[in-house]
């Protein structure tokens, strides 16, 4: 990887915090290295990172709701609510093994 990349930690990250399959899980985290490939090579096009991380997160709001409701209609506060905090669940794992990495070095 690039320097100025962003690192990839050996864990897996999990939407729902539901137990899956070794499958699922590897196709999780092929997914997740493929999303931080393009944000990686969207970064040395020169595009700034934090508008990468703004264009991955309205994707991912975009994409979450046509996962549950398709491509018509939208999500009622309690599905908004649910993606808000699995977000968070996901921000504050990635945030925890951060740290956990940073105590090893």
């Amino acid at each position: 990887m690039c320097p100025g990349s962003v690192r990839i930690a050996d864990c897996l990250i999990t939407y729902s915090g539901e137990t899956m399959s070794n499958k699922d899980d590897d196709q999780r985290m092929h997914c997740i290295n493929k999303f931080i490939a393009l944000a990686n090579t969207m970064k040395d096009e020169g595009i700034a990172t934090g508008l990468v991380s703004e264009a991955l997160m309205a994707s991912s709001a975009l994409y979450g709701t046509y996962a549950v409701t398709g491509n018509t209609g939208g999500l009622n506060p309690s599905g908004v609510s649910k993606m808000i905090d699995a977000y968070r669940r996901q921000l504050e794992h990635v945030q925890k093994i951060r740290r956990e990495e940073d105590e090893k070095a």
